[in-house]
């Protein structure tokens, strides 16, 4: 990964490096899961180890498939496909053979795993503005008619990494699921198709346009969730799109872009510029300055629920608690005690991740169970309490943050 220092803070690349190596994490380095692979001593080395450890896995999962043993050779696909997007993301560099050797690499192994998986899944191009945004479509077994919940990945993701095939939590739920490359992501990276400050909902809106027209799918009870990048574009959307009938939005990136571009790791303005297409950082910065939820919140009419850390260095919890009171719909907001950008593994939520959490409540959302003038905050303990179900705000709300 070569390329030349564009950004203010690309001379802080060997700080970048140095945590990486000791955290073990591309990013939200507040995690100990230590992911990266052991041997990563700085950022271009990580390509190389994911793609090495990606190719290890999908020649496990073809011998498993070989020997007829399909549900191991699933497990191993999904975890090669895997490890094949960590590999791509680090490498943002326009037709870098590496990237797009990794790239090709996850959307194989995916294939490979969605055609050995229990149900249905789609890939579907989706006209939109003249090009095409690819999803995957992840249906019931029986296909009946049911609700959808279309996921918004972050920044970091592609649509490739969820819903979970092996744990779809929204089909144990009754409901299809869709997630979507948007402008910038997976495979709209690789075609080009850049993110603006206001594209991103125009893609998601030409995505509901599209489930709305499967028999399979029932049209009037859409709902998104994002997560991280995800939690901004989703609020974008449910203002946009008056078919939306829910919104989740968490791992959050609720306070404007200041924080993420220039408080915390460079990485984050370096990826998101090349999602953009954009080389000059002063045009970028004035670009990212028009990315607010100021005045589209204020128009979104279906329920929305906001879940974010105590602590998250790229949304501070002042901004969900403004970005609350601005919402004139029915509206949750889930303040998760001590935790920061991730929605993995919460004490909170009794070791679980958010997600399944949320897909109840998008459930509940779609089914008309979250009434008109609801308004709940709901302080999510690290040690004690009932979750998201039931949680006093601390003594010194607001105060405290």
């Amino acid at each position: 990964m070569s390329r030349k220092l564009t950004r203010r803070r690309d001379s802080q690349q060997w700080i970048l490096d140095y945590v990486a190596k000791s955290s073990g994490m591309v990013q939200n380095f507040e995690d100990e899961k230590f992911e990266l692979p052991r041997g990563v001593k700085n950022y271009k080395m990580i390509g190389k180890f994911q793609g090495a450890d990606a190719a290890h896995k999908e020649a496990v999962a073809r011998a498993a498939e070989e020997a007829g043993h399909k549900e191991t050779a699933l497990e191993a696909y999904v975890q090669a496909a895997e490890s094949y997007r960590k590999g791509q993301h680090v490498i943002y560099e326009d037709d870098h053979p590496q990237k797009l050797k990794l790239h090709a690499g996850l959307i194989r192994c995916y294939d490979k795993a969605a055609s050995l998986a229990p149900y249905p899944i789609e890939r579907i191009e989706v006209p939109f503005e003249g090009k095409q945004i690819q999803i995957l479509l992840h249906l019931l077994p029986d296909r009946r008619k049911a609700p959808c919940v279309l996921y918004i990945p972050g920044m970091d993701q592609t649509k490739e990494f969820y819903p979970y095939i092996l744990q779809n939590d929204f089909h144990r739920r009754g409901m299809h699921a869709c997630a979507m490359d948007g402008p910038g992501q997976g495979m709209s990276n690789i075609r080009k198709i850049r993110v603006t400050d206001d594209n991103y909902e125009r893609a998601a809106q030409a995505v509901v346009n599209y489930l709305a027209s499967r028999p399979e799918i029932d049209g009037d009870r859409i709902g998104a969730f994002g997560i991280s990048f995800g939690s901004f574009w989703a609020p974008r959307l449910a203002a946009l799109e008056p078919r939306l009938k829910a919104c989740a939005a968490a791992s959050a990136m609720l306070s404007g872009t200041r924080h993420i571009f220039e408080e915390t790791s460079p990485r984050f303005k370096q990826i998101f510029m090349y999602m953009a297409g954009v080389s000059d950082e002063e045009a970028f910065d004035r670009m990212v300055e028009k990315m607010t939820l100021d005045g589209h919140a204020e128009r979104i009419r279906c329920p929305v629920l906001l879940g974010t850390g105590e602590f998250d260095p790229l949304s501070p919890v002042e901004g969900a608690l403004a970005l609350f009171g601005r919402l004139n719909c029915p509206k949750e907001l889930w303040i998760l005690e001590n935790e920061f950008h991730r929605v993995w593994g919460m004490k909170g939520l009794g070791g679980l991740d958010l997600n399944p959490f949320a897909a109840d409540w998008l459930r509940e959302a779609l089914n008309g169970n979250i009434r008109p003038g609801h308004k709940e905050i709901v302080y999510v303990r690290q040690g004690s309490g009932a979750g998201p179900y039931k949680g006093d705000l601390p003594e010194d709300y607001p105060g405290r943050w």
